[in-house]
């Protein structure tokens, strides 16, 4: 079944036309060959909304181009409008992601009857199926019950089970429908109606039970993504289906297939009887020219994995995902003869690297939410304290930084005013915090910059992205260290005398460089790293972490450390070596949000400077070269521990950066 794509030029043509006059239509040239019993059908997929209804962004308190399910609708009717015949669904995480969806979970609540927003868009955009994703856990179980109940097209999920699972996957006892199949008129080339099958089976990453276990402990479990799906296919081959999609919140990893493996869409691809898979969880783009090449199985050209289409539409309605199948009559089914991928974007860079949208706001989706908007910028904006430095992440992956410093003090704070009657309470208490808004796959904006003055909801919002909530574990001093040389992976290995080296692993998630606060160290990244992404140990006389002090004195690899942090690392999140379920003391029933925002109430004016208690070892004669956010030049001259110089400018928006070692 080969591919074919329409060049980017004439697609950003056709939206061009399209946002002047719906007279203006090309058809899919599926469309405009299809004869006698055969048919296009075009699916479009969003995935990871994450609540990102309207093109604004609360954080920054601005509007956005870059983002909104508003934005995303517009290309969606212009996308129908060029098919024969179409169908859309959603991937998942759409309930948790910005404040407005912290607004409805924390503020407003959900009473039985009451629509969320997101939700609300949805119907008005008509989806005909959707599945879940790890993020619509975030809030309990109960309240994702309350907002699913106002969709008006159904839920499928395959791998989700209530209590424990069965010998069998087929015996679960299932949160949802595992597949639903779906009967839908498609007119063929002569003009003529007859229905089509489209089965669509549903999975969610089997790592929820580890990210929101105070939610789903004792309640419910998850499988093996592959061997759901290896059971439900065949039942919807024997219950008529013509095509299978499967919605897979679970992104692309070709490293080999694992049990319970997290980004296994490649392998789900290979189940056979499974015709194109809609993936995402990743928030990377798929067919594309950069994220996926190289990986067996996958062709990121076009798009697909093991053969079979397959696409996944970026983050926040940044994409439109599509898949469009030329089907052909047999017997009284249908069955693919040719098929293309695509990931449709909703703006793009003009040559100055700004971003112009190509698409405006569906009335009809900003007006569904209006009321919702509202109550969020009042919510965002409520003062809660003051600061007396500005508070900054453009440089919290290579210096000590004042907005990761702020969350650490929260944390140090908290946990020791909890634990100080308890067995624990002679301990030394570290804090461990990472920097969530530091560009990368977020863009050139993508970071927290906070003025001195009035400290708002919203501000705090941006220091935290999750509703994380806060636990303490109980490590020993080695454990210290090896945390720190598994966030040390964030760096590429440098050779000494190096000129201009890239500095930053771009494969290493920023959320997992964790900085530990109470501790002073230094970073030499003339060695390897210690550990591969999983937390194993692939060089084991390489130490990064050097001269590691406690007090002024070299830590004691036997001694105690409570350290504070969240129930997304101390349950194991990051895979991070010997730190897990059972290291954990203390289980907060606050999040990490609500415990900043109770710490600055206390202080009334905080001071976020950085203390400088990290730093890179220096090489003489070599530096470093990194990106980030171009307002990050304002404050260059203010980093401690760190010489940092401006370099010129990056790709997409971003400003080069030089680490003079």
């Amino acid at each position: 079944m080969p591919s074919i794509s329409l060049p980017s030029l004439t697609r950003r043509s056709l939206l061009g036309g399209l946002a002047a006059t719906s007279a203006l239509v090309v058809l899919h040239p599926f469309a405009a060959r299809a004869q006698a019993n055969q048919a296009h059908l075009r699916i479009m997929e969003t995935t990871d909304i994450h609540v990102h209804v309207l093109p604004y962004d609360y954080y920054g308190d601005k509007p956005n181009d870059t983002m909104g399910l508003a934005r995303t609708a517009s290309l969606i009717d212009s996308i129908r409008a060029e098919a024969g015949n179409s169908m859309l669904i959603d991937n998942g995480d759409f309930l948790q992601g910005n404040p407005m969806g912290d607004y409805i979970a924390y503020e407003r609540g959900m009473k039985e009857g009451d629509q969320h927003p997101i939700i609300q868009a949805m119907n008005v955009l008509g989806y005909d199926a959707g599945t879940l994703g790890n993020h619509e856990f975030n809030y309990g179980l109960d309240f994702m019950f309350k907002v699913l109940g106002g969709a008006g097209f159904p839920y499928v999920c395959a791998n989700l089970a209530k209590g424990m699972l069965a010998s069998d996957p087929k015996q679960d006892e299932l949160f949802f429908k595992p597949y639903v199949i779906l009967e839908k008129q498609i007119r063929d080339g002569s003009g003529a109606e007859s229905p089509v099958k489209v089965g669509f089976i549903g999975f969610v990453p089997p790592q929820i039970m580890v990210w929101d276990a105070k939610h789903l402990e004792g309640k419910a479990q998850t499988r093996d993504i592959v061997d759901a799906a290896k059971a439900w296919v065949p039942v919807m081959k024997e219950e008529g289906a013509d095509i299978i999609i499967a919605l897979s919140h679970s992104g692309i990893d070709g490293s080999g297939m694992s049990e319970r493996m997290e980004n296994a869409s490649l392998y789900l691809a290979g189940v056979n009887g499974i015709d194109a898979v809609f993936t995402g969880h990743q928030h990377l783009v798929f067919p594309g020219p950069k994220d996926f090449e190289g990986i067996a199985g996958a062709d990121a050209e076009k798009g697909t994995l093991m053969g079979k289409p397959a696409v996944m539409a970026g983050f926040w309605g940044s994409h439109m995902g599509l898949i469009d199948f030329l089907l052909e009559k047999d017997g009284n089914g249908w069955k693919i003869v040719d098929f293309t991928t695509e990931a449709r974007p909703i703006y793009h860079r003009d040559e100055d690297r700004k971003v112009v949208a190509d698409v405006k706001d569906k009335p009809e989706v900003t007006a569904a939410v209006k009321e919702e908007h509202e109550a969020t910028l009042a919510y965002v904006r409520r003062p809660v304290g003051k600061t007396s430095a500005p508070l900054y992440s453009y440089f919290a992956l290579v210096a000590d930084d004042p907005s990761v410093q702020i969350v650490s003090n929260a944390q140090t704070w908290y946990i020791k005013d909890m634990l100080k009657d308890g067995e624990y309470r002679d301990l030394p208490v570290l804090s461990a915090a990472a920097p969530f808004k530091a560009g990368g796959r977020g863009g050139a904006e993508y970071y927290t910059d906070v003025p001195a003055g009035d400290i708002a909801i919203k501000n705090v919002a941006d220091l935290y992205l999750y509703p994380n909530t806060v636990q303490a574990v109980l490590i020993s001093g080695e454990q210290v260290r090896n945390w720190l040389e598994m966030s040390a992976g964030m760096f590429n290995q440098i050779e000494p005398g190096a000129k201009d080296a890239p500095l930053l692993n771009t494969a290493f998630p920023s959320y997992n460089y964790d900085i530990i606060d109470g501790v002073t160290y230094q970073i030499d990244l003339s060695q390897p790293t210690r550990f591969d992404k999983d937390g194993q140990l692939v060089n084991a006389d390489a130490h990064r972490i050097v001269d590691l002090q406690f007090e002024g004195k070299p830590i004691d690899p036997a001694q105690k450390f409570v350290v504070a942090t969240n129930n997304y690392r101390a349950g194991g999140g990051g895979k991070f070596p010997e730190i897990a379920g059972d290291k954990v003391i203390f289980v907060a029933p606050d999040t990490n949000r609500d415990v900043i925002v109770r710490y600055i109430v206390e202080q009334g004016t905080i001071n976020p400077s950085a203390d400088a208690n990290w730093s890179f070892k220096p090489m003489a004669g070599t530096t470093a070269i990194f990106e980030s956010g171009p307002k990050g030049r304002t404050y260059v001259a203010d980093i401690k521990g760190a010489k940092i110089e401006e370099a010129g400018d990056g790709a997409e928006g971003f400003a080069k950066f030089r680490l003079v070692l």
